[in-house]
């Protein structure tokens, strides 16, 4: 069949929380088969390493309080490339339907008649707590975990909700975390309740900064933590603590040592 008369398939795969180790099988196979690969600002170098060679990639990042690529032209993007008769790899940072905007684009593409297919990746929000010694659940401690965004492109989050939940993980909270730890207090949450920043979890370069939530607004502040950037509140916090000796660097890092 001419490629050009058929209408290729958009793979939405999710690239994992950073740390190239972490990517699926299957995200690695279909790089290396992709005609183009339309990426995340957050993709480490040796995961678009798995992409053939030449392949076309294309750069589709998004920051915050800096430049960024429209969703709209991303939609157009890979619309446009599959009509071509192209196979295309929408490379997405953690798991594309996690905070990742992989569901609108899955919703464009069907509008648009374009096949495609999810390839979930290891979300960031239970990785970057782990790589940090910090399990979201723990019998006895956490029986339930709440995953949320403190991003207001849908309005502001369920404050009560989120500050009754045993762990709270809350992702794009850095640059507003003064607000966050004020309304979680505003809606019941304790001043003294233990919370960590993990910056850029199980990336090399990782940092965790821990408190509590009446505190660690100014320690990260002090310790210029930026994006990426997870907040996580809750008691299994603590357990960092007892990990101290196994986390003084990324888990996964010195298990890649190993």
């Amino acid at each position: 069949m001419n490629r050009s008369k058929r209408v290729g398939t958009v793979f939405i795969v999710g690239a994992g929380p950073g740390d190239p180790r972490l990517l699926t099988l299957r995200a690695a196979q279909l790089l290396s088969q992709a005609d183009v690969v339309v990426h995340d600002r957050l993709i480490h170098p040796d995961v678009l390493g798995h992409a053939r060679r030449g392949a076309r990639l294309i750069y589709a990042g998004k920051e915050g309080g800096g430049e960024s690529t429209r969703q709209d032209d991303i939609h157009r993007e890979l619309i446009e490339h599959a009509r071509l008769g192209r196979m295309v790899v929408r490379l997405k940072g953690g798991d594309p339907f996690v905070f990742g905007r992989g569901g609108e684009e899955a919703l464009a593409l069907a509008a648009a008649g374009v096949p495609w297919e999810i390839v979930p990746g290891v979300s960031s929000g239970a990785a970057a707590p782990a790589a940090a010694g910090i399990p979201v659940t723990l019998r006895g401690i956490a029986a339930s975990v709440t995953f949320a965004t403190a991003h207001l492109d849908t309005g502001e989050p369920d404050w009560r909700h989120l500050a009754s939940s045993p762990t709270l993980v809350l992702f794009m909270g850095v640059t507003r975390l003064t607000q966050v730890s004020a309304s979680l207090q505003a809606h019941g949450r304790a001043a003294g309740s233990l919370a960590a920043v993990v910056e850029a979890g199980t990336w090399a370069h990782q940092r965790v900064i821990d408190g509590t939530l009446g505190d660690i607004a100014v320690k990260v502040a002090a310790a210029e933590l930026g994006s990426p950037a997870l907040l996580v509140v809750g008691e299994v916090v603590g357990v960092r603590h007892a990990l101290e000796s196994f986390v003084s660097e990324p888990v996964l890092a010195r298990l890649g040592q190993s």
